[in-house]
């Protein structure tokens, strides 16, 4: 779809706008795993496969040259990465 680009800005602002909202979600869930010290109740697999749709998201992003798409998604993978890594540390014990 092409914008019209009288209205590009305000697309870009709708796009930025869903980005930080889906990302921020993320820190809550961060935060709670690494006070509690436990990610016992997160699925390792949706976590993985979650990552990968955000790595390929990004990717796309890159490809099509979207800011809104990467950043979003570059700022998601890194907190599902976090994620991730907490749980393999933490649940190892």
């Amino acid at each position: 779809m092409i914008v019209p680009t009288a209205i590009a800005p305000v697309v870009n602002a709708i796009g930025l706008a869903a980005a930080v909202c889906t990302t921020i979600s993320f820190v809550p869930q961060l935060i709670r795993v690494w006070r509690l010290r436990s990610a016992r109740e997160i699925s390792l697999t949706m976590f993985l496969v979650f990552s990968l749709g955000s790595f390929l998201w990004l990717l796309y992003g890159i490809l099509i040259r979207s800011v809104p798409v990467i950043l979003a998604n570059a700022v998601t993978l890194a907190l599902s990465l976090a994620i991730l890594a907490l749980k393999l540390r933490f649940d190892r014990k």
